[in-house]
């Protein structure tokens, strides 16, 4: 079995030799993402059937836990790390043609440490090194966003660095609480030992860190920073943030409040946030008339709808959410992808300039209505089972109040479905001026693998489904957690 630390060290090693590559041969300089992405994937794949079969835990410095620092590789982190890589290396083929002018160097070196900390925080068993992950994470997003160096870019930047700083600062506060209490930062070892405190002791260091993770999961009221963020940063960055770093920052939360405290009493609170989140992400997406910043607002509605599901708790919810997790990834990832091109071709971020751009760049645009079909949930897209099994596995608990929330779901879904046919509208059905133009061979290449993925998990979910149902024991499984890594 090949190691699950290359995971982690081959994009970090790669992301320092960027500018040695650079210095020998310019030409390899963007090739680098691109393979240290693939043979990630590659491990990812090679991984699964041992890790269906038991989690591997892997003690570095050949100290055992709780004394020395473990990865977790479980079906859920391994499925986080499966996307980080899929979604880096389709962005990473679509940057070849892209990212062409500014410091490219830089560029891959970011990118690729972006990956690194969204990969240490899925794979990690300990706090402080999620914390030291979520840095890395955090610092090369703060410098992407502000990439083309223009003044909407370095001010939506240091709006997101304050607010992500406030974020890491409240995240390392309540670690220093959980240290204090137990004596210890590793997670199976703090998840062992939680009942043996008052839980009113661990309300102050619980709210810490979810409201530190809330930030880069962009969870209602900590979602600020982001409609600036993505809609100032590259595309390609855009699809990153949106598709990887938000969702990472989710995973987070999801880990501490399931496996590390594991509190049922305030799974029902968490159910009524992600209602929240959704309802204003997917109202304000409908306000807007910034094609990127209607994205934006999106993805803050379908992380709301993501921790509702995985809130509710039970197998067929929590499969739900990670099957409508993964299609936000590559759905959103192919509509900013497809977006960047039109906006290049445009001249501008406003819906209206898209007028006719079925015409002139029918292939984009048809990259565009895949993923908005995808993400509204219409069949035979892979949005569909997902957003399936969150409303029947909700309507399953036969509870009052959970029927009433379901019911805001599909309200969100009407209002998500109105926005996204308006820019439908304004490719095909309104007339507008310009040439007929095609995107780059890449920018096609990594447009059509999502829209391939998409249909084929339309289709034929089982093939993904199965997986994230291990992923969902993964997660709600506290226990088993708990004696894998300490056993």
């Amino acid at each position: 079995m090949v190691n699950p630390v290359l995971l982690i060290a081959v994009p970090l090693g790669l992301a320092f030799m960027v500018p040695l590559i650079d210095s020998a041969s310019r030409k390899l300089t963007r090739f680098v993402p691109v393979a240290a992405l693939m043979f990630n994937l590659i491990l990812c794949i090679r991984l699964i059937p041992a890790v269906l079969e038991n989690p591997i835990v892997i003690n570095l410095g050949g100290f055992t836990p709780p004394f020395g620092i473990n990865l977790f590789v479980g079906p859920l982190g391994l499925l986080f790390a499966g996307l980080i890589s899929l979604a880096g290396l389709v962005v990473s083929i679509y940057s070849l043609s892209y990212i062409k002018n500014g410091p490219v160097v830089k560029y891959h070196m970011l990118y690729m440490l972006l990956l690194t900390g969204a990969t240490g925080v899925v794979l990690t068993g300990d706090l402080f090194n999620l914390f030291v992950f979520f840095e890395i994470l955090c610092i090369s997003s703060y410098a992407l966003v502000a990439y083309h160096g223009d003044r909407a870019g370095i001010e939506s930047s240091i709006k997101y660095l304050i607010q992500g700083t406030v974020g890491s600062g409240l995240l390392l506060i309540g670690i220093g609480f959980i240290y204090g209490i137990f004596g210890t930062l590793n997670m199976a070892d703090i998840a062992m030992k939680i009942a043996t405190v008052e839980q009113s002791t661990l309300f102050v260091p619980m709210i810490l860190m979810v409201a530190g993770l809330g930030v880069e999961s962009a969870i209602f009221p900590l979602n600020a920073w982001l409609p600036d963020a993505h809609s100032s940063a590259p595309s390609s960055i855009s699809a990153i943030l949106s598709g990887i770093a938000i969702e990472v920052g989710l995973y987070a939360v999801a880990r501490i409040v399931f496996t590390v405290f594991g509190i049922s009493d305030i799974y029902l609170f968490f159910a009524f946030l992600g209602i929240l989140t959704l309802l204003i992400g997917e109202m304000c997406a409908f306000a807007q008339s910034n094609i990127k910043r209607m994205l934006a607002y999106s993805s803050i509605g379908q992380i709301g709808l993501i921790l509702f599901a995985l809130a509710l708790a039970t197998n067929n919810t929590v499969t739900g959410g990670l099957f409508q997790l993964v299609n936000h990834t590559i759905s959103k990832g192919l509509l900013f992808l497809s977006a960047g091109y039109m906006i290049y071709r445009s001249g501008s971020m406003e819906i209206s300039s898209l007028n006719g751009m079925g015409k002139r760049m029918p292939l984009t645009s048809l990259a565009f209505t895949v993923g908005a079909f995808s993400l509204v949930g219409l069949p035979p897209f892979a949005g569909f089972p997902g957003k399936f099994l969150i409303v029947s596995g909700a309507l399953l608990k036969g509870q009052m109040v959970i029927n009433i929330l379901v019911g805001l779901v599909l309200l969100s879904t009407v209002i998500e479905g109105t926005y996204f046919f308006r820019v439908i509208q304004a490719l095909y059905f309104k007339d507008g001026n310009g040439e007929r133009k095609r995107a780059p061979a890449t920018a096609v290449t990594a447009m059509i693998t999502l829209m391939i993925l998409i249909v084929a998990l339309g289709v034929y979910p089982k093939f993904l489904a199965d997986f994230l149902s291990s992923a969902s024991s993964d997660l709600l499984d506290k226990m088993s957690y708990v004696g894998s890594v300490l056993k």
